[in-house]
């Protein structure tokens, strides 16, 4: 079986940096890319690994790669009511053009694509916790707006 080469946006936050734990398990070799505006180095510091690499950039930007890249996570994004709240701008932006970029960049690569959010995407639900079939109460224009006005698409 060949070396997988992996890509995870928001390697640095809570879900990412445990699934770079998970990948490197199982023998991919990861790249890591995180701003560290909501992430933080301090949930990397403790992988060791030359089949680790982490890339400080803001997937709002192009991002390329020589090498062949198998697959992408795209977890970044501010994810919390406080942050996503503090930084509307920034989350629609990596909401819209990180999610573009990171797209290109799939196709570039010909690498498959995993785009992950949270249940904010269901806005401020009447049910808890929210089935499949739960279409959600999203108000546009309240305060969970700009998380969910790019992800809810």
């Amino acid at each position: 079986m060949k070396n997988m080469k992996t890509i995870v946006t928001g390697g640095a936050g809570f879900l990412g940096s445990h699934l770079c734990d998970l990948l490197l398990d199982k023998g991919h070799e990861v790249i890591c890319i995180d701003n560290l505006v909501t992430g933080s180095a301090k949930n990397i510091e403790h992988i060791d690994s030359d089949k680790f690499t982490y890339i400080k950039h803001d997937v709002t930007k192009p991002i390329y790669f020589g090498d062949k890249i198998d697959h992408i996570f795209h977890l970044a994004s501010p994810a919390s009511p406080i942050d996503y709240l503090n930084l509307p701008i920034q989350t629609l932006k990596v909401g819209a053009l990180g999610t573009y970029n990171m797209l290109g960049l799939a196709k570039e690569q010909g690498a498959r694509f995993l785009l992950a959010s949270t249940s904010e995407v269901y806005g401020d639900p009447l049910v808890n916790p929210q089935p499949e079939s739960y279409w959600g109460n999203v108000n546009p224009i309240g305060p969970r707006g700009g998380y969910y006005g790019i992800w809810g698409w």
